[in-house]
């Protein structure tokens, strides 16, 4: 298990995926999830002046939400180039909030600081995913909410990831997409709340491009994308595009040069016990 590794162990697979992070421009790639993203954001059904902790928020893109809606906000990521952004999208609009750098692992908090602790499809790729639970149950108030979007296997995220995963993912590291099981999610947070609602729902990828625009897209922004293709020789980049581009183009519900695909995650809402 990830929680017995040597610390030397951990330290390379943090840095490693801090690396993969950091690679491409997560904030402008998230500017097209937002449609779902407000959908999930929406049924958390938050009153102003409740307070929020976004975790893995990346460069702040629910976190913005609420806090635009009069939610106090604070959101978390290990990478400190997206923190920045966020902070600064937030300072630009003059919004309450704050954003800082902290890994999901080991929140810097005290107990029941939150009454909502949300992570939109990033805690899920931490790689101590008992820990992750701790700490997002640990943080959050008595009778609060612990909410998270996580890509099922069975999805099409699911599917894209198998096929980059061989060259980015760390050795050792639990599949992130196991958040998406309802089995797992219940053993990892389960004892931590008095209920907890699971649902699969659709996360609508949308783009005014054709699908080997959105693979090309996918490679210069989309940070794992991106390294997986940098660790490749030609001939491999190539492959992994074509693969790519097959995997979007069987997908797609749209015509007209435009891709839409709908890509299938865990819904998770549980009350604080």
């Amino acid at each position: 298990m990830m929680t017995s590794m040597a610390i030397g162990e951990l330290d390379n697979v943090k840095a490693r995926l801090k690396s993969i992070w950091t690679a491409g421009e997560y904030d402008r790639f998230s500017r097209y999830l937002e449609g779902s993203a407000r959908e999930f954001y929406e049924r958390l059904n938050m009153t102003p002046g409740c307070n929020l902790l976004d975790v893995a928020c990346g460069s702040g893109q629910l976190a913005l939400m609420a806090a635009q809606d009069g939610i106090e906000v604070t959101g978390v990521d290990i990478v400190g180039n997206l923190v920045e952004r966020a902070q600064a999208r937030a300072n630009a609009e003059g919004l309450n909030a704050r954003f800082k750098e902290a890994d999901a692992e080991s929140l810097p908090f005290t107990d029941a600081s939150f009454d909502v602790v949300v992570t939109l499809i990033g805690a899920m790729f931490a790689p101590r995913p008992q820990l992750v639970a701790q700490e997002l149950l640990r943080v959050c108030v008595p009778g609060g909410t612990v909410a998270m979007a996580n890509w099922t296997a069975q999805g099409f995220v699911g599917q894209m990831f198998k096929t980059v995963a061989k060259f980015i993912a760390p050795n050792g590291m639990p599949s992130p997409v196991l958040w998406g099981d309802e089995t797992t999610v219940r053993e990892r947070l389960g004892h931590g709340v008095s209920d907890l609602s699971l649902t699969r729902r659709q996360y609508r990828l949308e783009y005014p491009f054709p699908p080997s625009e959105v693979v090309e897209f996918f490679r210069l922004y989309y940070g794992p994308t991106n390294r997986a293709f940098a660790s490749l020789d030609s001939e491999g980049q190539a492959q992994l595009f074509r693969e790519l581009e097959t995997l979007w183009t069987l997908h797609n519900r749209a015509g007209g040069g435009c891709t839409t695909v709908f890509g299938e995650y865990l819904e998770v809402i549980g009350l604080r016990a």
